[in-house]
């Protein structure tokens, strides 16, 4: 049993340290294509060419009808003109041919069906003379026995196999696909669909791993979960150095008490690198055992995904004598301050879309433990290890993880979160396959400050007037000042305390969260809730600072409900609708109005008019009604106009 904790031998630069791990696995040989394997011609979709393919017939193979009409001595048509037509009766120097069909001997041009006349059943007319193989595709037009169809290392296209098969090949020698050992540990992993217990974290990093390894061309050979166990963990390595090309070891990479991978790679082989200048993904160990490339990848799925792209992708490559395709990407503007620290580099994942003629990056979660992160991401925005970040409205190149095009018909909407948003997003991919919703939260007057920027086609917005009662048109009229916008009614939403099943504590409104040991969790500051709970706290006279966890914030009302249904806090104000998600009790406060914010640019253009066509259909209606909380009186509706 090892007992001693690892530290970290590198902060290297992650170029670095790949380079390095290159070199090392290139000395030993590990980097070279196995033995080359020969398949079916018709299975090579995707795989990589182990030696040059040779052409073993031409094509077409004889000199063959390139459309269909009659094959001619074309010495026999010379002289024929408009003025002076030339009469051909069919005969061993002018036969009728079709499309592919031989050319007959002693014939030597087609000319096609459409400009003969035909004044007798075997004697036609024609107008023009025709040139010597004209119409006729010659011999190895195509292909030519022995031409060299495709080079070593070419990865095989469907046209490709087009060309092989044309050229009289069958089969094919290829590379074969890099055999990946993927290896889970940690004793808190269960398989997916296992009953949870507190503790309990479902086992998902391996299989997108998998995914990845396919998507590469490579082989994924996945393992049993091995608990933290040094000798059980010793010898699943050891049996998957032996079956796999390259070893990957998921967890274990850090520097707790059975993080034991380092240790285990250095006793059984060479470790190059522990700990790479990168954010997130900073423990990563770079090793080396029996020829064999070993990699521990941390187990937060964002820095595990990270360090199979960075560092287990080119081993993937090199293997196939292949290289990674470059990642396609585009300029963005960064819709807001993100700064990072001095001497990593930061890998951020933005969501994206096309305001006006700029594309806007706005940064979604950088929490290493946050896969939805990488699914809701549309690019990766890498901040240099010398940098200190980036300012709003800086010009970056971002990396895309979708297509340009859906970025560019992407309605953006910045502001105050609501789960309707989430089914709008929905039915609107479900009516409009090419279009999409990115939604980021910031808050109801973030989601205002974006307009007023420019950086967005909409904003969620609720932020009620404490003199007035009304909802967001005294702050439009504030922070927009004249700018043509249009404010249209999403839904009216149900805003109470969300509290455990059952209420143990006995909360029964607001001026409960002031008592001794109840704890509560906040949203941010800018946020229509925060503004509904400070005014609601203000007619109470209840001092903010008397409420335990009045400062602890989260972004969204799901954020708040996740908390309190952990037990994390025992009270979270927010809409009915995301307490019924995660089957929590309710204390309603009050029912609030949520709008859309539209500046008047974008009213009609389609990443606004088919938001209104959605948010129509009974469909939509229906579901967001499902959720609880919800009333859609004036759905749809236009609550104030300006400027337009």
């Amino acid at each position: 049993m090892r007992n001693k904790r690892d530290v970290y031998l590198d902060d290297r630069p992650w170029e670095e340290a790949l380079e390095g791990l290159l070199k090392h696995l290139e000395a030993v040989g590990s980097l070279a294509p196995g033995a080359p394997e020969e398949i079916s011609v018709e299975e090579a979709l995707g795989r990589v060419t182990a030696e040059p393919v040779f052409a073993r017939n031409s094509s077409p193979h004889y000199n063959a009808s390139a459309m269909d009409g009659i094959a001619v001595d074309s010495s026999i048509t010379f002289g024929a003109s408009d003025a002076a037509p030339k009469q051909i009766r069919l005969g061993d120097k002018a036969r009728v041919v079709d499309t592919g069909d031989p050319i007959p001997p002693g014939c030597d041009a087609v000319i096609m069906i459409e400009d003969v006349h035909f004044v007798e059943d075997e004697v036609f007319e024609i107008t023009s003379a025709a040139a010597p193989w004209q119409h006729v595709r010659a011999i190895g037009e195509d292909v030519v026995a022995t031409e060299m169809i495709l080079p070593a290392n070419h990865q095989i296209r469907p046209m490709d196999i087009g060309g092989i098969l044309a050229g009289g090949v069958a089969k094919i020698k290829v590379h074969p696909r890099p055999k990946v050992a993927l290896l889970p540990t940690g004793t808190e992993l269960v398989q997916p669909g296992a009953e949870l217990k507190p503790g309990d974290i479902v086992e998902y990093n391996t299989r997108v791993f998998g995914a990845m390894v396919q998507t590469w061309g490579g082989e994924p050979l996945r393992w049993p979960i091995t608990v933290d166990d040094w000798e059980r963990l010793k010898e699943s390595a050891l049996n998957a150095v032996e079956q796999a090309d390259i070893v990957v070891i998921n967890a274990g990479s850090s520097a707790g008490r059975e993080d034991f991978t380092a240790e285990l790679i250095r006793q059984l082989g060479t470790v190059l690198t522990h700990g790479a200048a990168i954010k997130p993904g900073k423990p990563v160990i770079l090793g080396e055992v029996k020829g064999k490339p070993v990699i521990g990848v941390p187990g937060y799925p964002v820095s595990a995904f990270l360090t199979m792209e960075l560092f287990v992708r080119p081993i993937v490559y090199k293997k196939l004598g292949s290289v990674p395709p470059a990642p396609k990407t585009t300029e963005a503007i960064i819709s807001r301050k993100m700064p990072s620290p001095m001497g990593v580099e930061e890998f951020i994942r933005v969501k994206m879309g096309q305001v006006g003629e700029k594309i806007i990056a706005t940064p979604i979660s950088r929490g290493a433990g946050v896969i939805m992160s990488l699914v809701r991401a549309d690019g990766m925005l890498r901040v240099p290890r010398l940098s200190e970040g980036f300012r709003a409205g800086d010009t970056v190149k971002v990396e895309l993880m979708r297509p340009l095009e859906e970025v560019r018909q992407t309605t953006v909407v910045i502001g105050s979160h609501d789960m309707a948003l989430d089914v709008l997003a929905n039915h609107l991919r479900r009516k409009f396959p090419e279009a999409s919703l990115s939604s980021a939260n910031v808050g109801s007057l973030g989601g205002l400050s974006a307009i007023k920027r420019g950086e967005c086609h909409c904003a969620g917005t609720h932020l009620l007037d404490e003199e007035t009662g009304d909802y967001n048109v005294s702050y439009i009229q504030r922070l927009l000042g004249d700018r043509p916008v249009v404010l249209l009614n999403l839904v009216y939403r149900q805003q109470g305390l969300m509290v455990a099943r059952g209420n143990p504590l006995h909360i029964k409104g607001l001026e409960d969260l002031a008592r001794e040991g109840i704890r509560f969790i906040n949203r941010q500051r800018g946020a229509g809730t925060r503004i509904l709970l400070d005014f609601r706290l203000k007619q109470l006279a209840i001092d903010p600072d008397s409420i335990y966890g009045y400062n602890r914030e989260e972004y969204t009302h799901m954020a708040v409900a996740a908390a309190v249904a952990s037990g994390a806090a025992d009270a979270g104000l927010g809409i009915l609708a995301a307490a019924n998600a995660l089957d929590l009790d309710f204390v309603p406060v009050v029912e609030e109005r949520y709008d859309l914010c539209i500046p008047g640019e974008y009213w009609d253009t389609p990443y606004v008019t088919r938001l209104l066509e959605v948010i129509a259909t009974p469909e939509f209606r229906q579901q967001v009604e499902a959720l609880g909380g919800y009333d859609l009186r004036d759905c749809g509706g236009v609550m104030y106009r300006q400027g337009i």
